[in-house]
């Protein structure tokens, strides 16, 4: 009899432990190796270890969990827990995130990640959790360049006609119809192929995305543009986030900021690093001067005033406020 009660305590306990464990998924379009990438893998792990393996997570490289607009969607449904997702993507459903990549408001990355960290990024996060959304952390993707397969960029009538893949976002196709551009929205998986056969003649993106994606392989051309920061959001379904215990959330909100820092990390390590080495595959640099670039793109800050007059002067307050 004792036999018995002992074999039922522990196929009690087992069913229990197993009842407990929680596998979750985090969807990122990045290649192997990028800083999202590779934050990622470190989320997953702090997750795990602190959560004595309670809670594990499958990292989803190159969209293989879905491509960025398809995650916000499974992230509102909550099909999907996590995404180190795209600001051009997320403001889908977040159109203030948007903001964030309004036209040369950043010079460098330390400003926006000040801006970020500050009243403006909580503010953001807020009209997301309205969406079923937590941004649990923000993490860095660059500042963007322009890189095309005909000639260098210097003034913005280089770009007449043009077809340029941008993210499906409202805020980039705005800046690059001012330039004179044709943009062309695109998935980043769909990127590459479209380059190699000239669907596209070019795409804007940070240096790291350009190198770890291999784009360079078939865009000699890249211009020094930095017409616009891009964030990376990490989303948390809200769904899935509120059915963590307190212990849990807590966990996963620190893992998700702690592995925010590395990407940053990254992020400044890599686009300091990778010039030298794009020139060295063979890429032709060129700088920009961004004065006629600045008045070119004036009528988007008047485009997006209009509908919100309140977070874009208080936005752009906050980056001259983290520029001194």
């Amino acid at each position: 009899m004792k036999v018995r009660n002992i074999i039922a305590a522990l196929v009690v306990s087992l069913c229990a432990s197993s009842a407990a464990a929680q596998q979750f998924q985090i969807s990122h379009s990045a290649a192997s190796g990028n800083p999202k990438d590779t934050a990622s893998l470190k989320f997953a792990e702090l997750v795990k270890e602190r959560t004595e393996g309670r809670i594990t997570v499958d990292v989803g490289t190159s969209s293989q969990f879905g491509d960025d607009a398809e995650s916000v969607t499974n992230i509102r449904l909550g099909t999907i827990a996590f995404s180190a997702n795209a600001q051009g993507a997320t403001s889908g459903a977040v159109p203030e995130i948007g903001l964030l990549g309004l036209p040369f408001l950043f010079q460098n990355l330390e400003q926006a990640e000040a801006v970020m960290d500050g009243p403006v990024g909580d503010k953001i996060a807020a009209a997301a959790e309205k969406q079923g959304i937590y941004i649990l952390a923000w993490w860095n993707n660059g500042i963007r360049e322009t890189s095309n397969s005909k000639k260098p960029i210097v003034a913005p009538g280089d770009l007449a006609g043009m077809k340029i893949r941008t993210p499906p976002d409202p805020m980039t196709i705005d800046i690059f119809e001012a330039l004179g551009a044709s943009p062309t929205p695109m998935a980043f998986s769909e990127l590459y192929i479209a380059l190699q056969q000239g669907v596209v003649d070019g795409q804007e993106n940070p240096l790291i995305n350009i190198y770890s994606s291999k784009l360079h392989e078939v865009q000699p051309y890249i211009s020094m543009t930095n017409h616009k920061y891009e964030a990376t959001p990490f989303l948390a379904s809200k769904i899935v986030f509120d059915g963590l215990s307190a212990e849990d959330q807590e966990i996963v909100r620190t893992a998700a900021r702690e592995a925010g820092q590395l990407n940053r990390q990254m992020v400044r390590d890599q686009s300091n690093e990778l010039r030298a080495t794009l020139e060295a595959a063979g890429v032709t640099f060129n700088e920009v001067d961004p004065a006629p670039f600045v008045a070119a793109t004036q009528a988007v800050y008047d485009k997006w005033r209009a509908q919100y007059p309140d977070l874009v002067d208080e936005l752009v307050a906050a980056a001259k406020d983290a520029a001194k």
